[in-house]
């Protein structure tokens, strides 16, 4: 995780453990809401962190007011 900035470094740790189960469903805000970061800040971060991270996939799953994003651990 050398070429992440700190927060995507924090919101790929957030979702690492989140999913450490098995697939989960979020949404910008949630995630926000849990790391002290804006919804904009996460939200400009997922599709980037989708191509660059390994640690979990990342997948744009669904858009009804917000984007819903499914987390599964690589």
């Amino acid at each position: 995780m050398t070429d992440y900035s700190d927060e995507e470094r924090r919101i790929v740790a957030y979702l690492s453990e989140s999913v450490s189960r098995g697939e989960r469903y979020f949404r910008a805000k949630n995630i926000a809401k849990q790391l002290g970061l804006s919804a904009k800040q996460v939200g400009v971060r997922l599709p980037k962190l989708a191509e660059k991270t390994d640690e979990v996939d990342i997948e744009k799953w669904g858009r009804a007011k917000s984007t819903t994003w499914k987390v599964t651990p690589s």
